[in-house]
């Protein structure tokens, strides 16, 4: 029976999390999927009533479940608070212990929300790009961090800090994946200024030896965003390092119109981490109005990989095409239903 952590998180992620479950209880009762469901307080909503982001219990059942599905953290209630025990440390920690190296982020522009995108219909329509973002190394990760005075001045400092092994284990994820795409893979550094990248940029080909299929190209990072956003649909696979794949992947999401339709995946040795790409939105939380949309994509892609479920992950693929090919759409799409409502348009176009 596969095992499923729901940790709805702060903000708008109770929400779009309860959206995603009648989902996947609609998809268990008509395939018969056998998933089972737990539910446990993360970030914020952690922090109140616990006075951690992420406790040790809450994370030896992340350990003991198939995969977990997170809706989102943080928000303006806990800012004030030190760096480490931020709501935002929750996702740090389950990243780390849980072996998650490989964050995932489809950039898909479905042809419905061709004009939702800010950018012209021909630059954009047919965009599908995969962002691979290293996800426990680099800057964020890397000792000597923190802020210290030195004869009296205070100093910021943050350590970009790559082993070959991190370089070579995500450029394979990459390379794979390539191979079931367009066979095209772009690895993006700042090799000219960082030496830790340039070492990145030699592992990369060292590993492309072993896929001679895909055609690797090197960019990079401030070339490569102006690129995405000139000519988006010359990329097929991006890689990159921790940082430079936070930044890229949040400018690709907006070529499809709205973050609130972004999924991802976060996997390595666990069945992986799924969470919609969109924060808390503090400010529209409780109206119910928000896009769950990423967050059920997001649950299509947990079923497509943590348990090779690929029919009920094509359906839930299938019926928000169809939502939105109908105009059915929340306030960010520019439409004006609700969270409810489009959940229950996605429940009736669910093929049996």
């Amino acid at each position: 029976m596969p095992k499923i952590l729901l940790l709805p998180g702060d903000g708008i992620g109770p929400e779009v999390v309860g959206a995603c479950r009648q989902v996947l209880d609609e998809l268990n009762r008509r395939h018969k999927l056998g998933l089972e469901f737990s539910e446990a307080l993360v970030g914020g909503a952690s922090i109140d009533a616990n006075g951690l982001p992420l406790t040790d219990d809450v994370l030896a059942l992340a350990k003991a479940s198939d995969a977990v599905l997170l809706g989102a953290v943080g928000g303006p209630k806990w800012e004030a608070l030190d760096y480490t025990i931020r709501p935002e440390r929750a996702l740090l920690g389950l990243r780390k212990e849980l072996g998650l190296y490989a964050n995932l982020r489809p950039a898909k522009l479905i042809d419905a929300l061709v004009d939702a995108s800010t950018l012209k219909r021909e630059v954009v329509q047919g965009v599908d790009v995969m962002v691979v973002r290293e996800l426990t190394g680099g800057i964020y990760f890397g000792t000597p961090r923190g802020v210290t005075v030195e004869n009296g001045v205070r100093v910021g400092r943050n350590t970009l800090l790559y082993h070959d092994w991190e370089v070579e284990r995500i450029a394979r994820v990459g390379f794979e994946l390539a191979q079931k795409r367009r066979k095209k893979m772009t690895s993006v550094d700042k090799a000219n200024v960082l030496e830790s990248t340039e070492m990145w940029r030699q592992v990369v080909h060292e590993v492309h030896k072993d896929y001679p299929d895909v055609e690797l190209h090197d960019m990079y990072v401030d070339n490569a965003v102006m690129q995405l956003i000139r000519a988006p649909k010359q990329f097929d696979v991006i890689v990159t390092t921790n940082m430079f794949g936070d930044i890229l992947s949040d400018a690709a999401a907006m070529l499809t119109g709205s973050i609130g339709m972004l999924p991802s995946a976060s996997t390595g040795a666990h069945g992986g981490m799924y969470e919609p790409v969109h924060g808390s939105a503090p400010d529209i939380a409780g109206q119910g109005i928000a896009n769950p949309l990423a967050t059920i994509l997001s649950a299509a892609m947990m079923l497509d990989i943590a348990f090779d479920m690929s029919r009920p992950a094509r359906a839930i693929e299938a019926a928000v095409d169809r939502v939105l090919a109908d105009g059915l759409r929340t306030k960010d799409l520019g439409g004006d239903l609700g969270t409810a409502a489009v959940t229950a348009a996605i429940l009736e176009r669910l093929e049996a």
